[in-house]
């Protein structure tokens, strides 16, 4: 179960990162349910980065044969699990709504595992500059010390709602109890070095604004080895969000704002 890799980045898209810097090789990606983080994914691929999808890497660990799915019956008892011998993500969402401390105990499961699958795709990369989709990188501090950006993908709240209820098929109570259970678009803010804000774009503005911010990061590169602690948005002389807000330089975007930097 390892990454896909994807060819280089157009050259004049990702042009080489200055004197004295490397090449950033390491991006965390996260939004909301329904902000169109996957799509941000997708785009980010096409200009020649390898994904790490931590979703996708728990839908293996707790489908049919997963290796996360011993020990979730332990823990939660054979009921957890579908006919399929799959687990049965209504029955845990509907058990998270109820019991507060089964999030926590299914995190506790899973997390060990996706850290470590995510770990051997990044390993599997071959050089290419990775981007760890991580929807929930604003509730966990590590993934933070793991990456060099992280790239926010936001909309409306009522735009969440909708996009996912058509998706997905959800009742609006469903979508809003999980959104209630993620992270503010507040904190996520808080924590990005870029947004994209996802709202009334055509894929193609959207498209424009990734790899504008894709070429300006890649153009920027590093003055760190990749070896040492990371940059943090809250360093002292890199004001966090939304104080430092720097438009990333590319296209213009018809139909949407510019990247926030």
């Amino acid at each position: 179960m390892h990454g896909e890799r994807h060819p280089a980045p157009d050259p004049l898209l990702a042009p080489q990162p200055g004197p004295g810097r490397r090449p950033l090789s390491r991006i965390g990606l996260t939004g909301g349910i329904g902000s169109g983080k996957s799509t941000v994914a997708a785009l980010l691929a096409e200009a020649g980065a390898v994904i790490v999808d931590t979703d996708a890497i728990a839908r293996a660990l707790t489908a049919p044969g997963g290796a996360a799915l011993p020990r979730l019956a332990q823990v939660f008892g054979p009921r957890i699990l579908d006919a399929l011998g799959a687990l049965d993500r209504a029955h845990m969402r509907d058990l998270a709504f109820s019991d507060p401390t089964a999030r926590q105990r299914l995190e506790q499961v899973l997390h060990p595992l996706i850290g470590e699958e995510a770990r051997a795709q990044a390993d599997a990369a071959g050089g290419h500059p990775v981007v760890f989709d991580v929807p929930l990188l604003a509730e966990s501090g590590h993934w933070r010390a793991r990456v060099q950006r992280v790239l926010v993908v936001d909309c409306e709240e009522a735009t969440q709602v909708q996009r996912v209820m058509a998706r997905s098929g959800w009742e609006r109570e469903v979508v809003l109890r999980v959104m209630a259970q993620q992270s503010t678009r507040v904190r996520r803010r808080a924590i990005a070095d870029a947004v994209i804000f996802n709202e009334g774009l055509t894929r193609e503005a959207l498209r424009e604004q990734v790899q504008a911010l894709w070429a300006y990061w890649q153009r920027e590169g590093d003055e760190r080895d990749g070896r040492d602690p990371p940059r943090g948005p809250h360093e002292p002389g890199r004001p966090p969000w939304p104080q430092d807000r720097v438009r990333a330089p590319g296209p213009s975007t018809a139909g949407g704002p510019a990247v926030e930097q």
